[in-house]
């Protein structure tokens, strides 16, 4: 018998899910509220983490998680931390910008440390938390221009496995969730732009291009990820920290 949705109970549990006003975070953010959480809706996007944050009965946080500065003194009442927010550049090392370098490893690196940090004292002081750090199968592999990305989703990787080595004796995990493609806007229009390219169909951009390295040739959904985090979320999963829930379709088993 596995964990089924209902056997988890976030009553009473605030859960903080970054870039949440849309894809991957609005799916977790939907998903944890639904177990009970008190969700607490995070992104640039005003409009839209207030509308999430509307159909959770949650609250909106209008941030922008690379200013790290503002986030240097936080202190924040959180159980539950969902590191999700990113963004994407792609160009080759000797063309690509270096402030945008910098941009991303602020936002997907040091703001999930800036996070951490300001959500471990409540944790520690109440025996209990989840630090759930939505990396990528980039977090394992690499790919030819996406230096930025693929830096800051290692980097990523390290840090969730010191928090985990420090926590662990508060009844504190750490965790990384390990997507592939995933169905987002984001990706949808790569798909769209790639088959005009290569004057080929949608679906055969998805199998020969986006998804080659995925034995499984298909989108991931949103919500087959925010399924993943709830799962870290049971007491079933207590004993799993420093780790990794891998959705790749296969892509690092070659």
């Amino acid at each position: 018998m596995g964990t089924h949705s209902s056997d988890i109970d976030l009553t009473g549990r605030r859960a903080l899910v970054t870039g949440a006003a849309s894809g991957i975070g609005a799916a977790i953010a939907i998903r944890l509220a639904e177990l009970g959480a008190r969700v607490v809706v995070s992104d640039i996007d005003h409009e839209g983490a207030e509308a999430v944050a509307a159909k959770v009965d949650g609250e909106a946080w209008t941030v922008d998680l690379s200013d790290t500065a503002g986030l240097a003194d936080l202190s924040l009442e959180v159980d539950v931390l969902v590191n999700n927010a990113g963004i994407q550049h792609v160009a080759p090392v000797e063309e690509f910008p270096p402030d945008k370098f910098a941009l991303i490893l602020r936002l997907m690196l040091e703001a999930p440390f800036l996070l951490a940090r300001a959500t471990l004292p409540h944790m520690y002081e109440n025996g209990w938390g989840r630090l759930i750090h939505i990396s990528s199968a980039h977090g394992l592999r690499a790919s030819p221009y996406k230096s930025a990305y693929v830096s800051a989703k290692h980097g990523l990787e390290g840090l969730s496995k010191v928090l985990a080595l420090e926590s662990a004796q508060h009844g504190v995990t750490s965790n990384c969730v390990n997507p592939g493609y995933v169905r987002t806007p984001l990706v949808e229009r790569q798909i769209t732009d790639q088959a005009r390219v290569h004057q080929l169909s949608e679906d055969e951009v998805l199998a020969q291009i986006i998804l080659r390295n995925s034995a499984i040739k298909r989108l991931i959904e949103p919500g087959e990820v925010a399924g993943a985090v709830a799962y870290l979320c049971a007491e079933e999963a207590a004993f799993m920290t420093g780790s990794n829930l891998v959705l790749d379709g296969g892509w690092s088993a070659r």
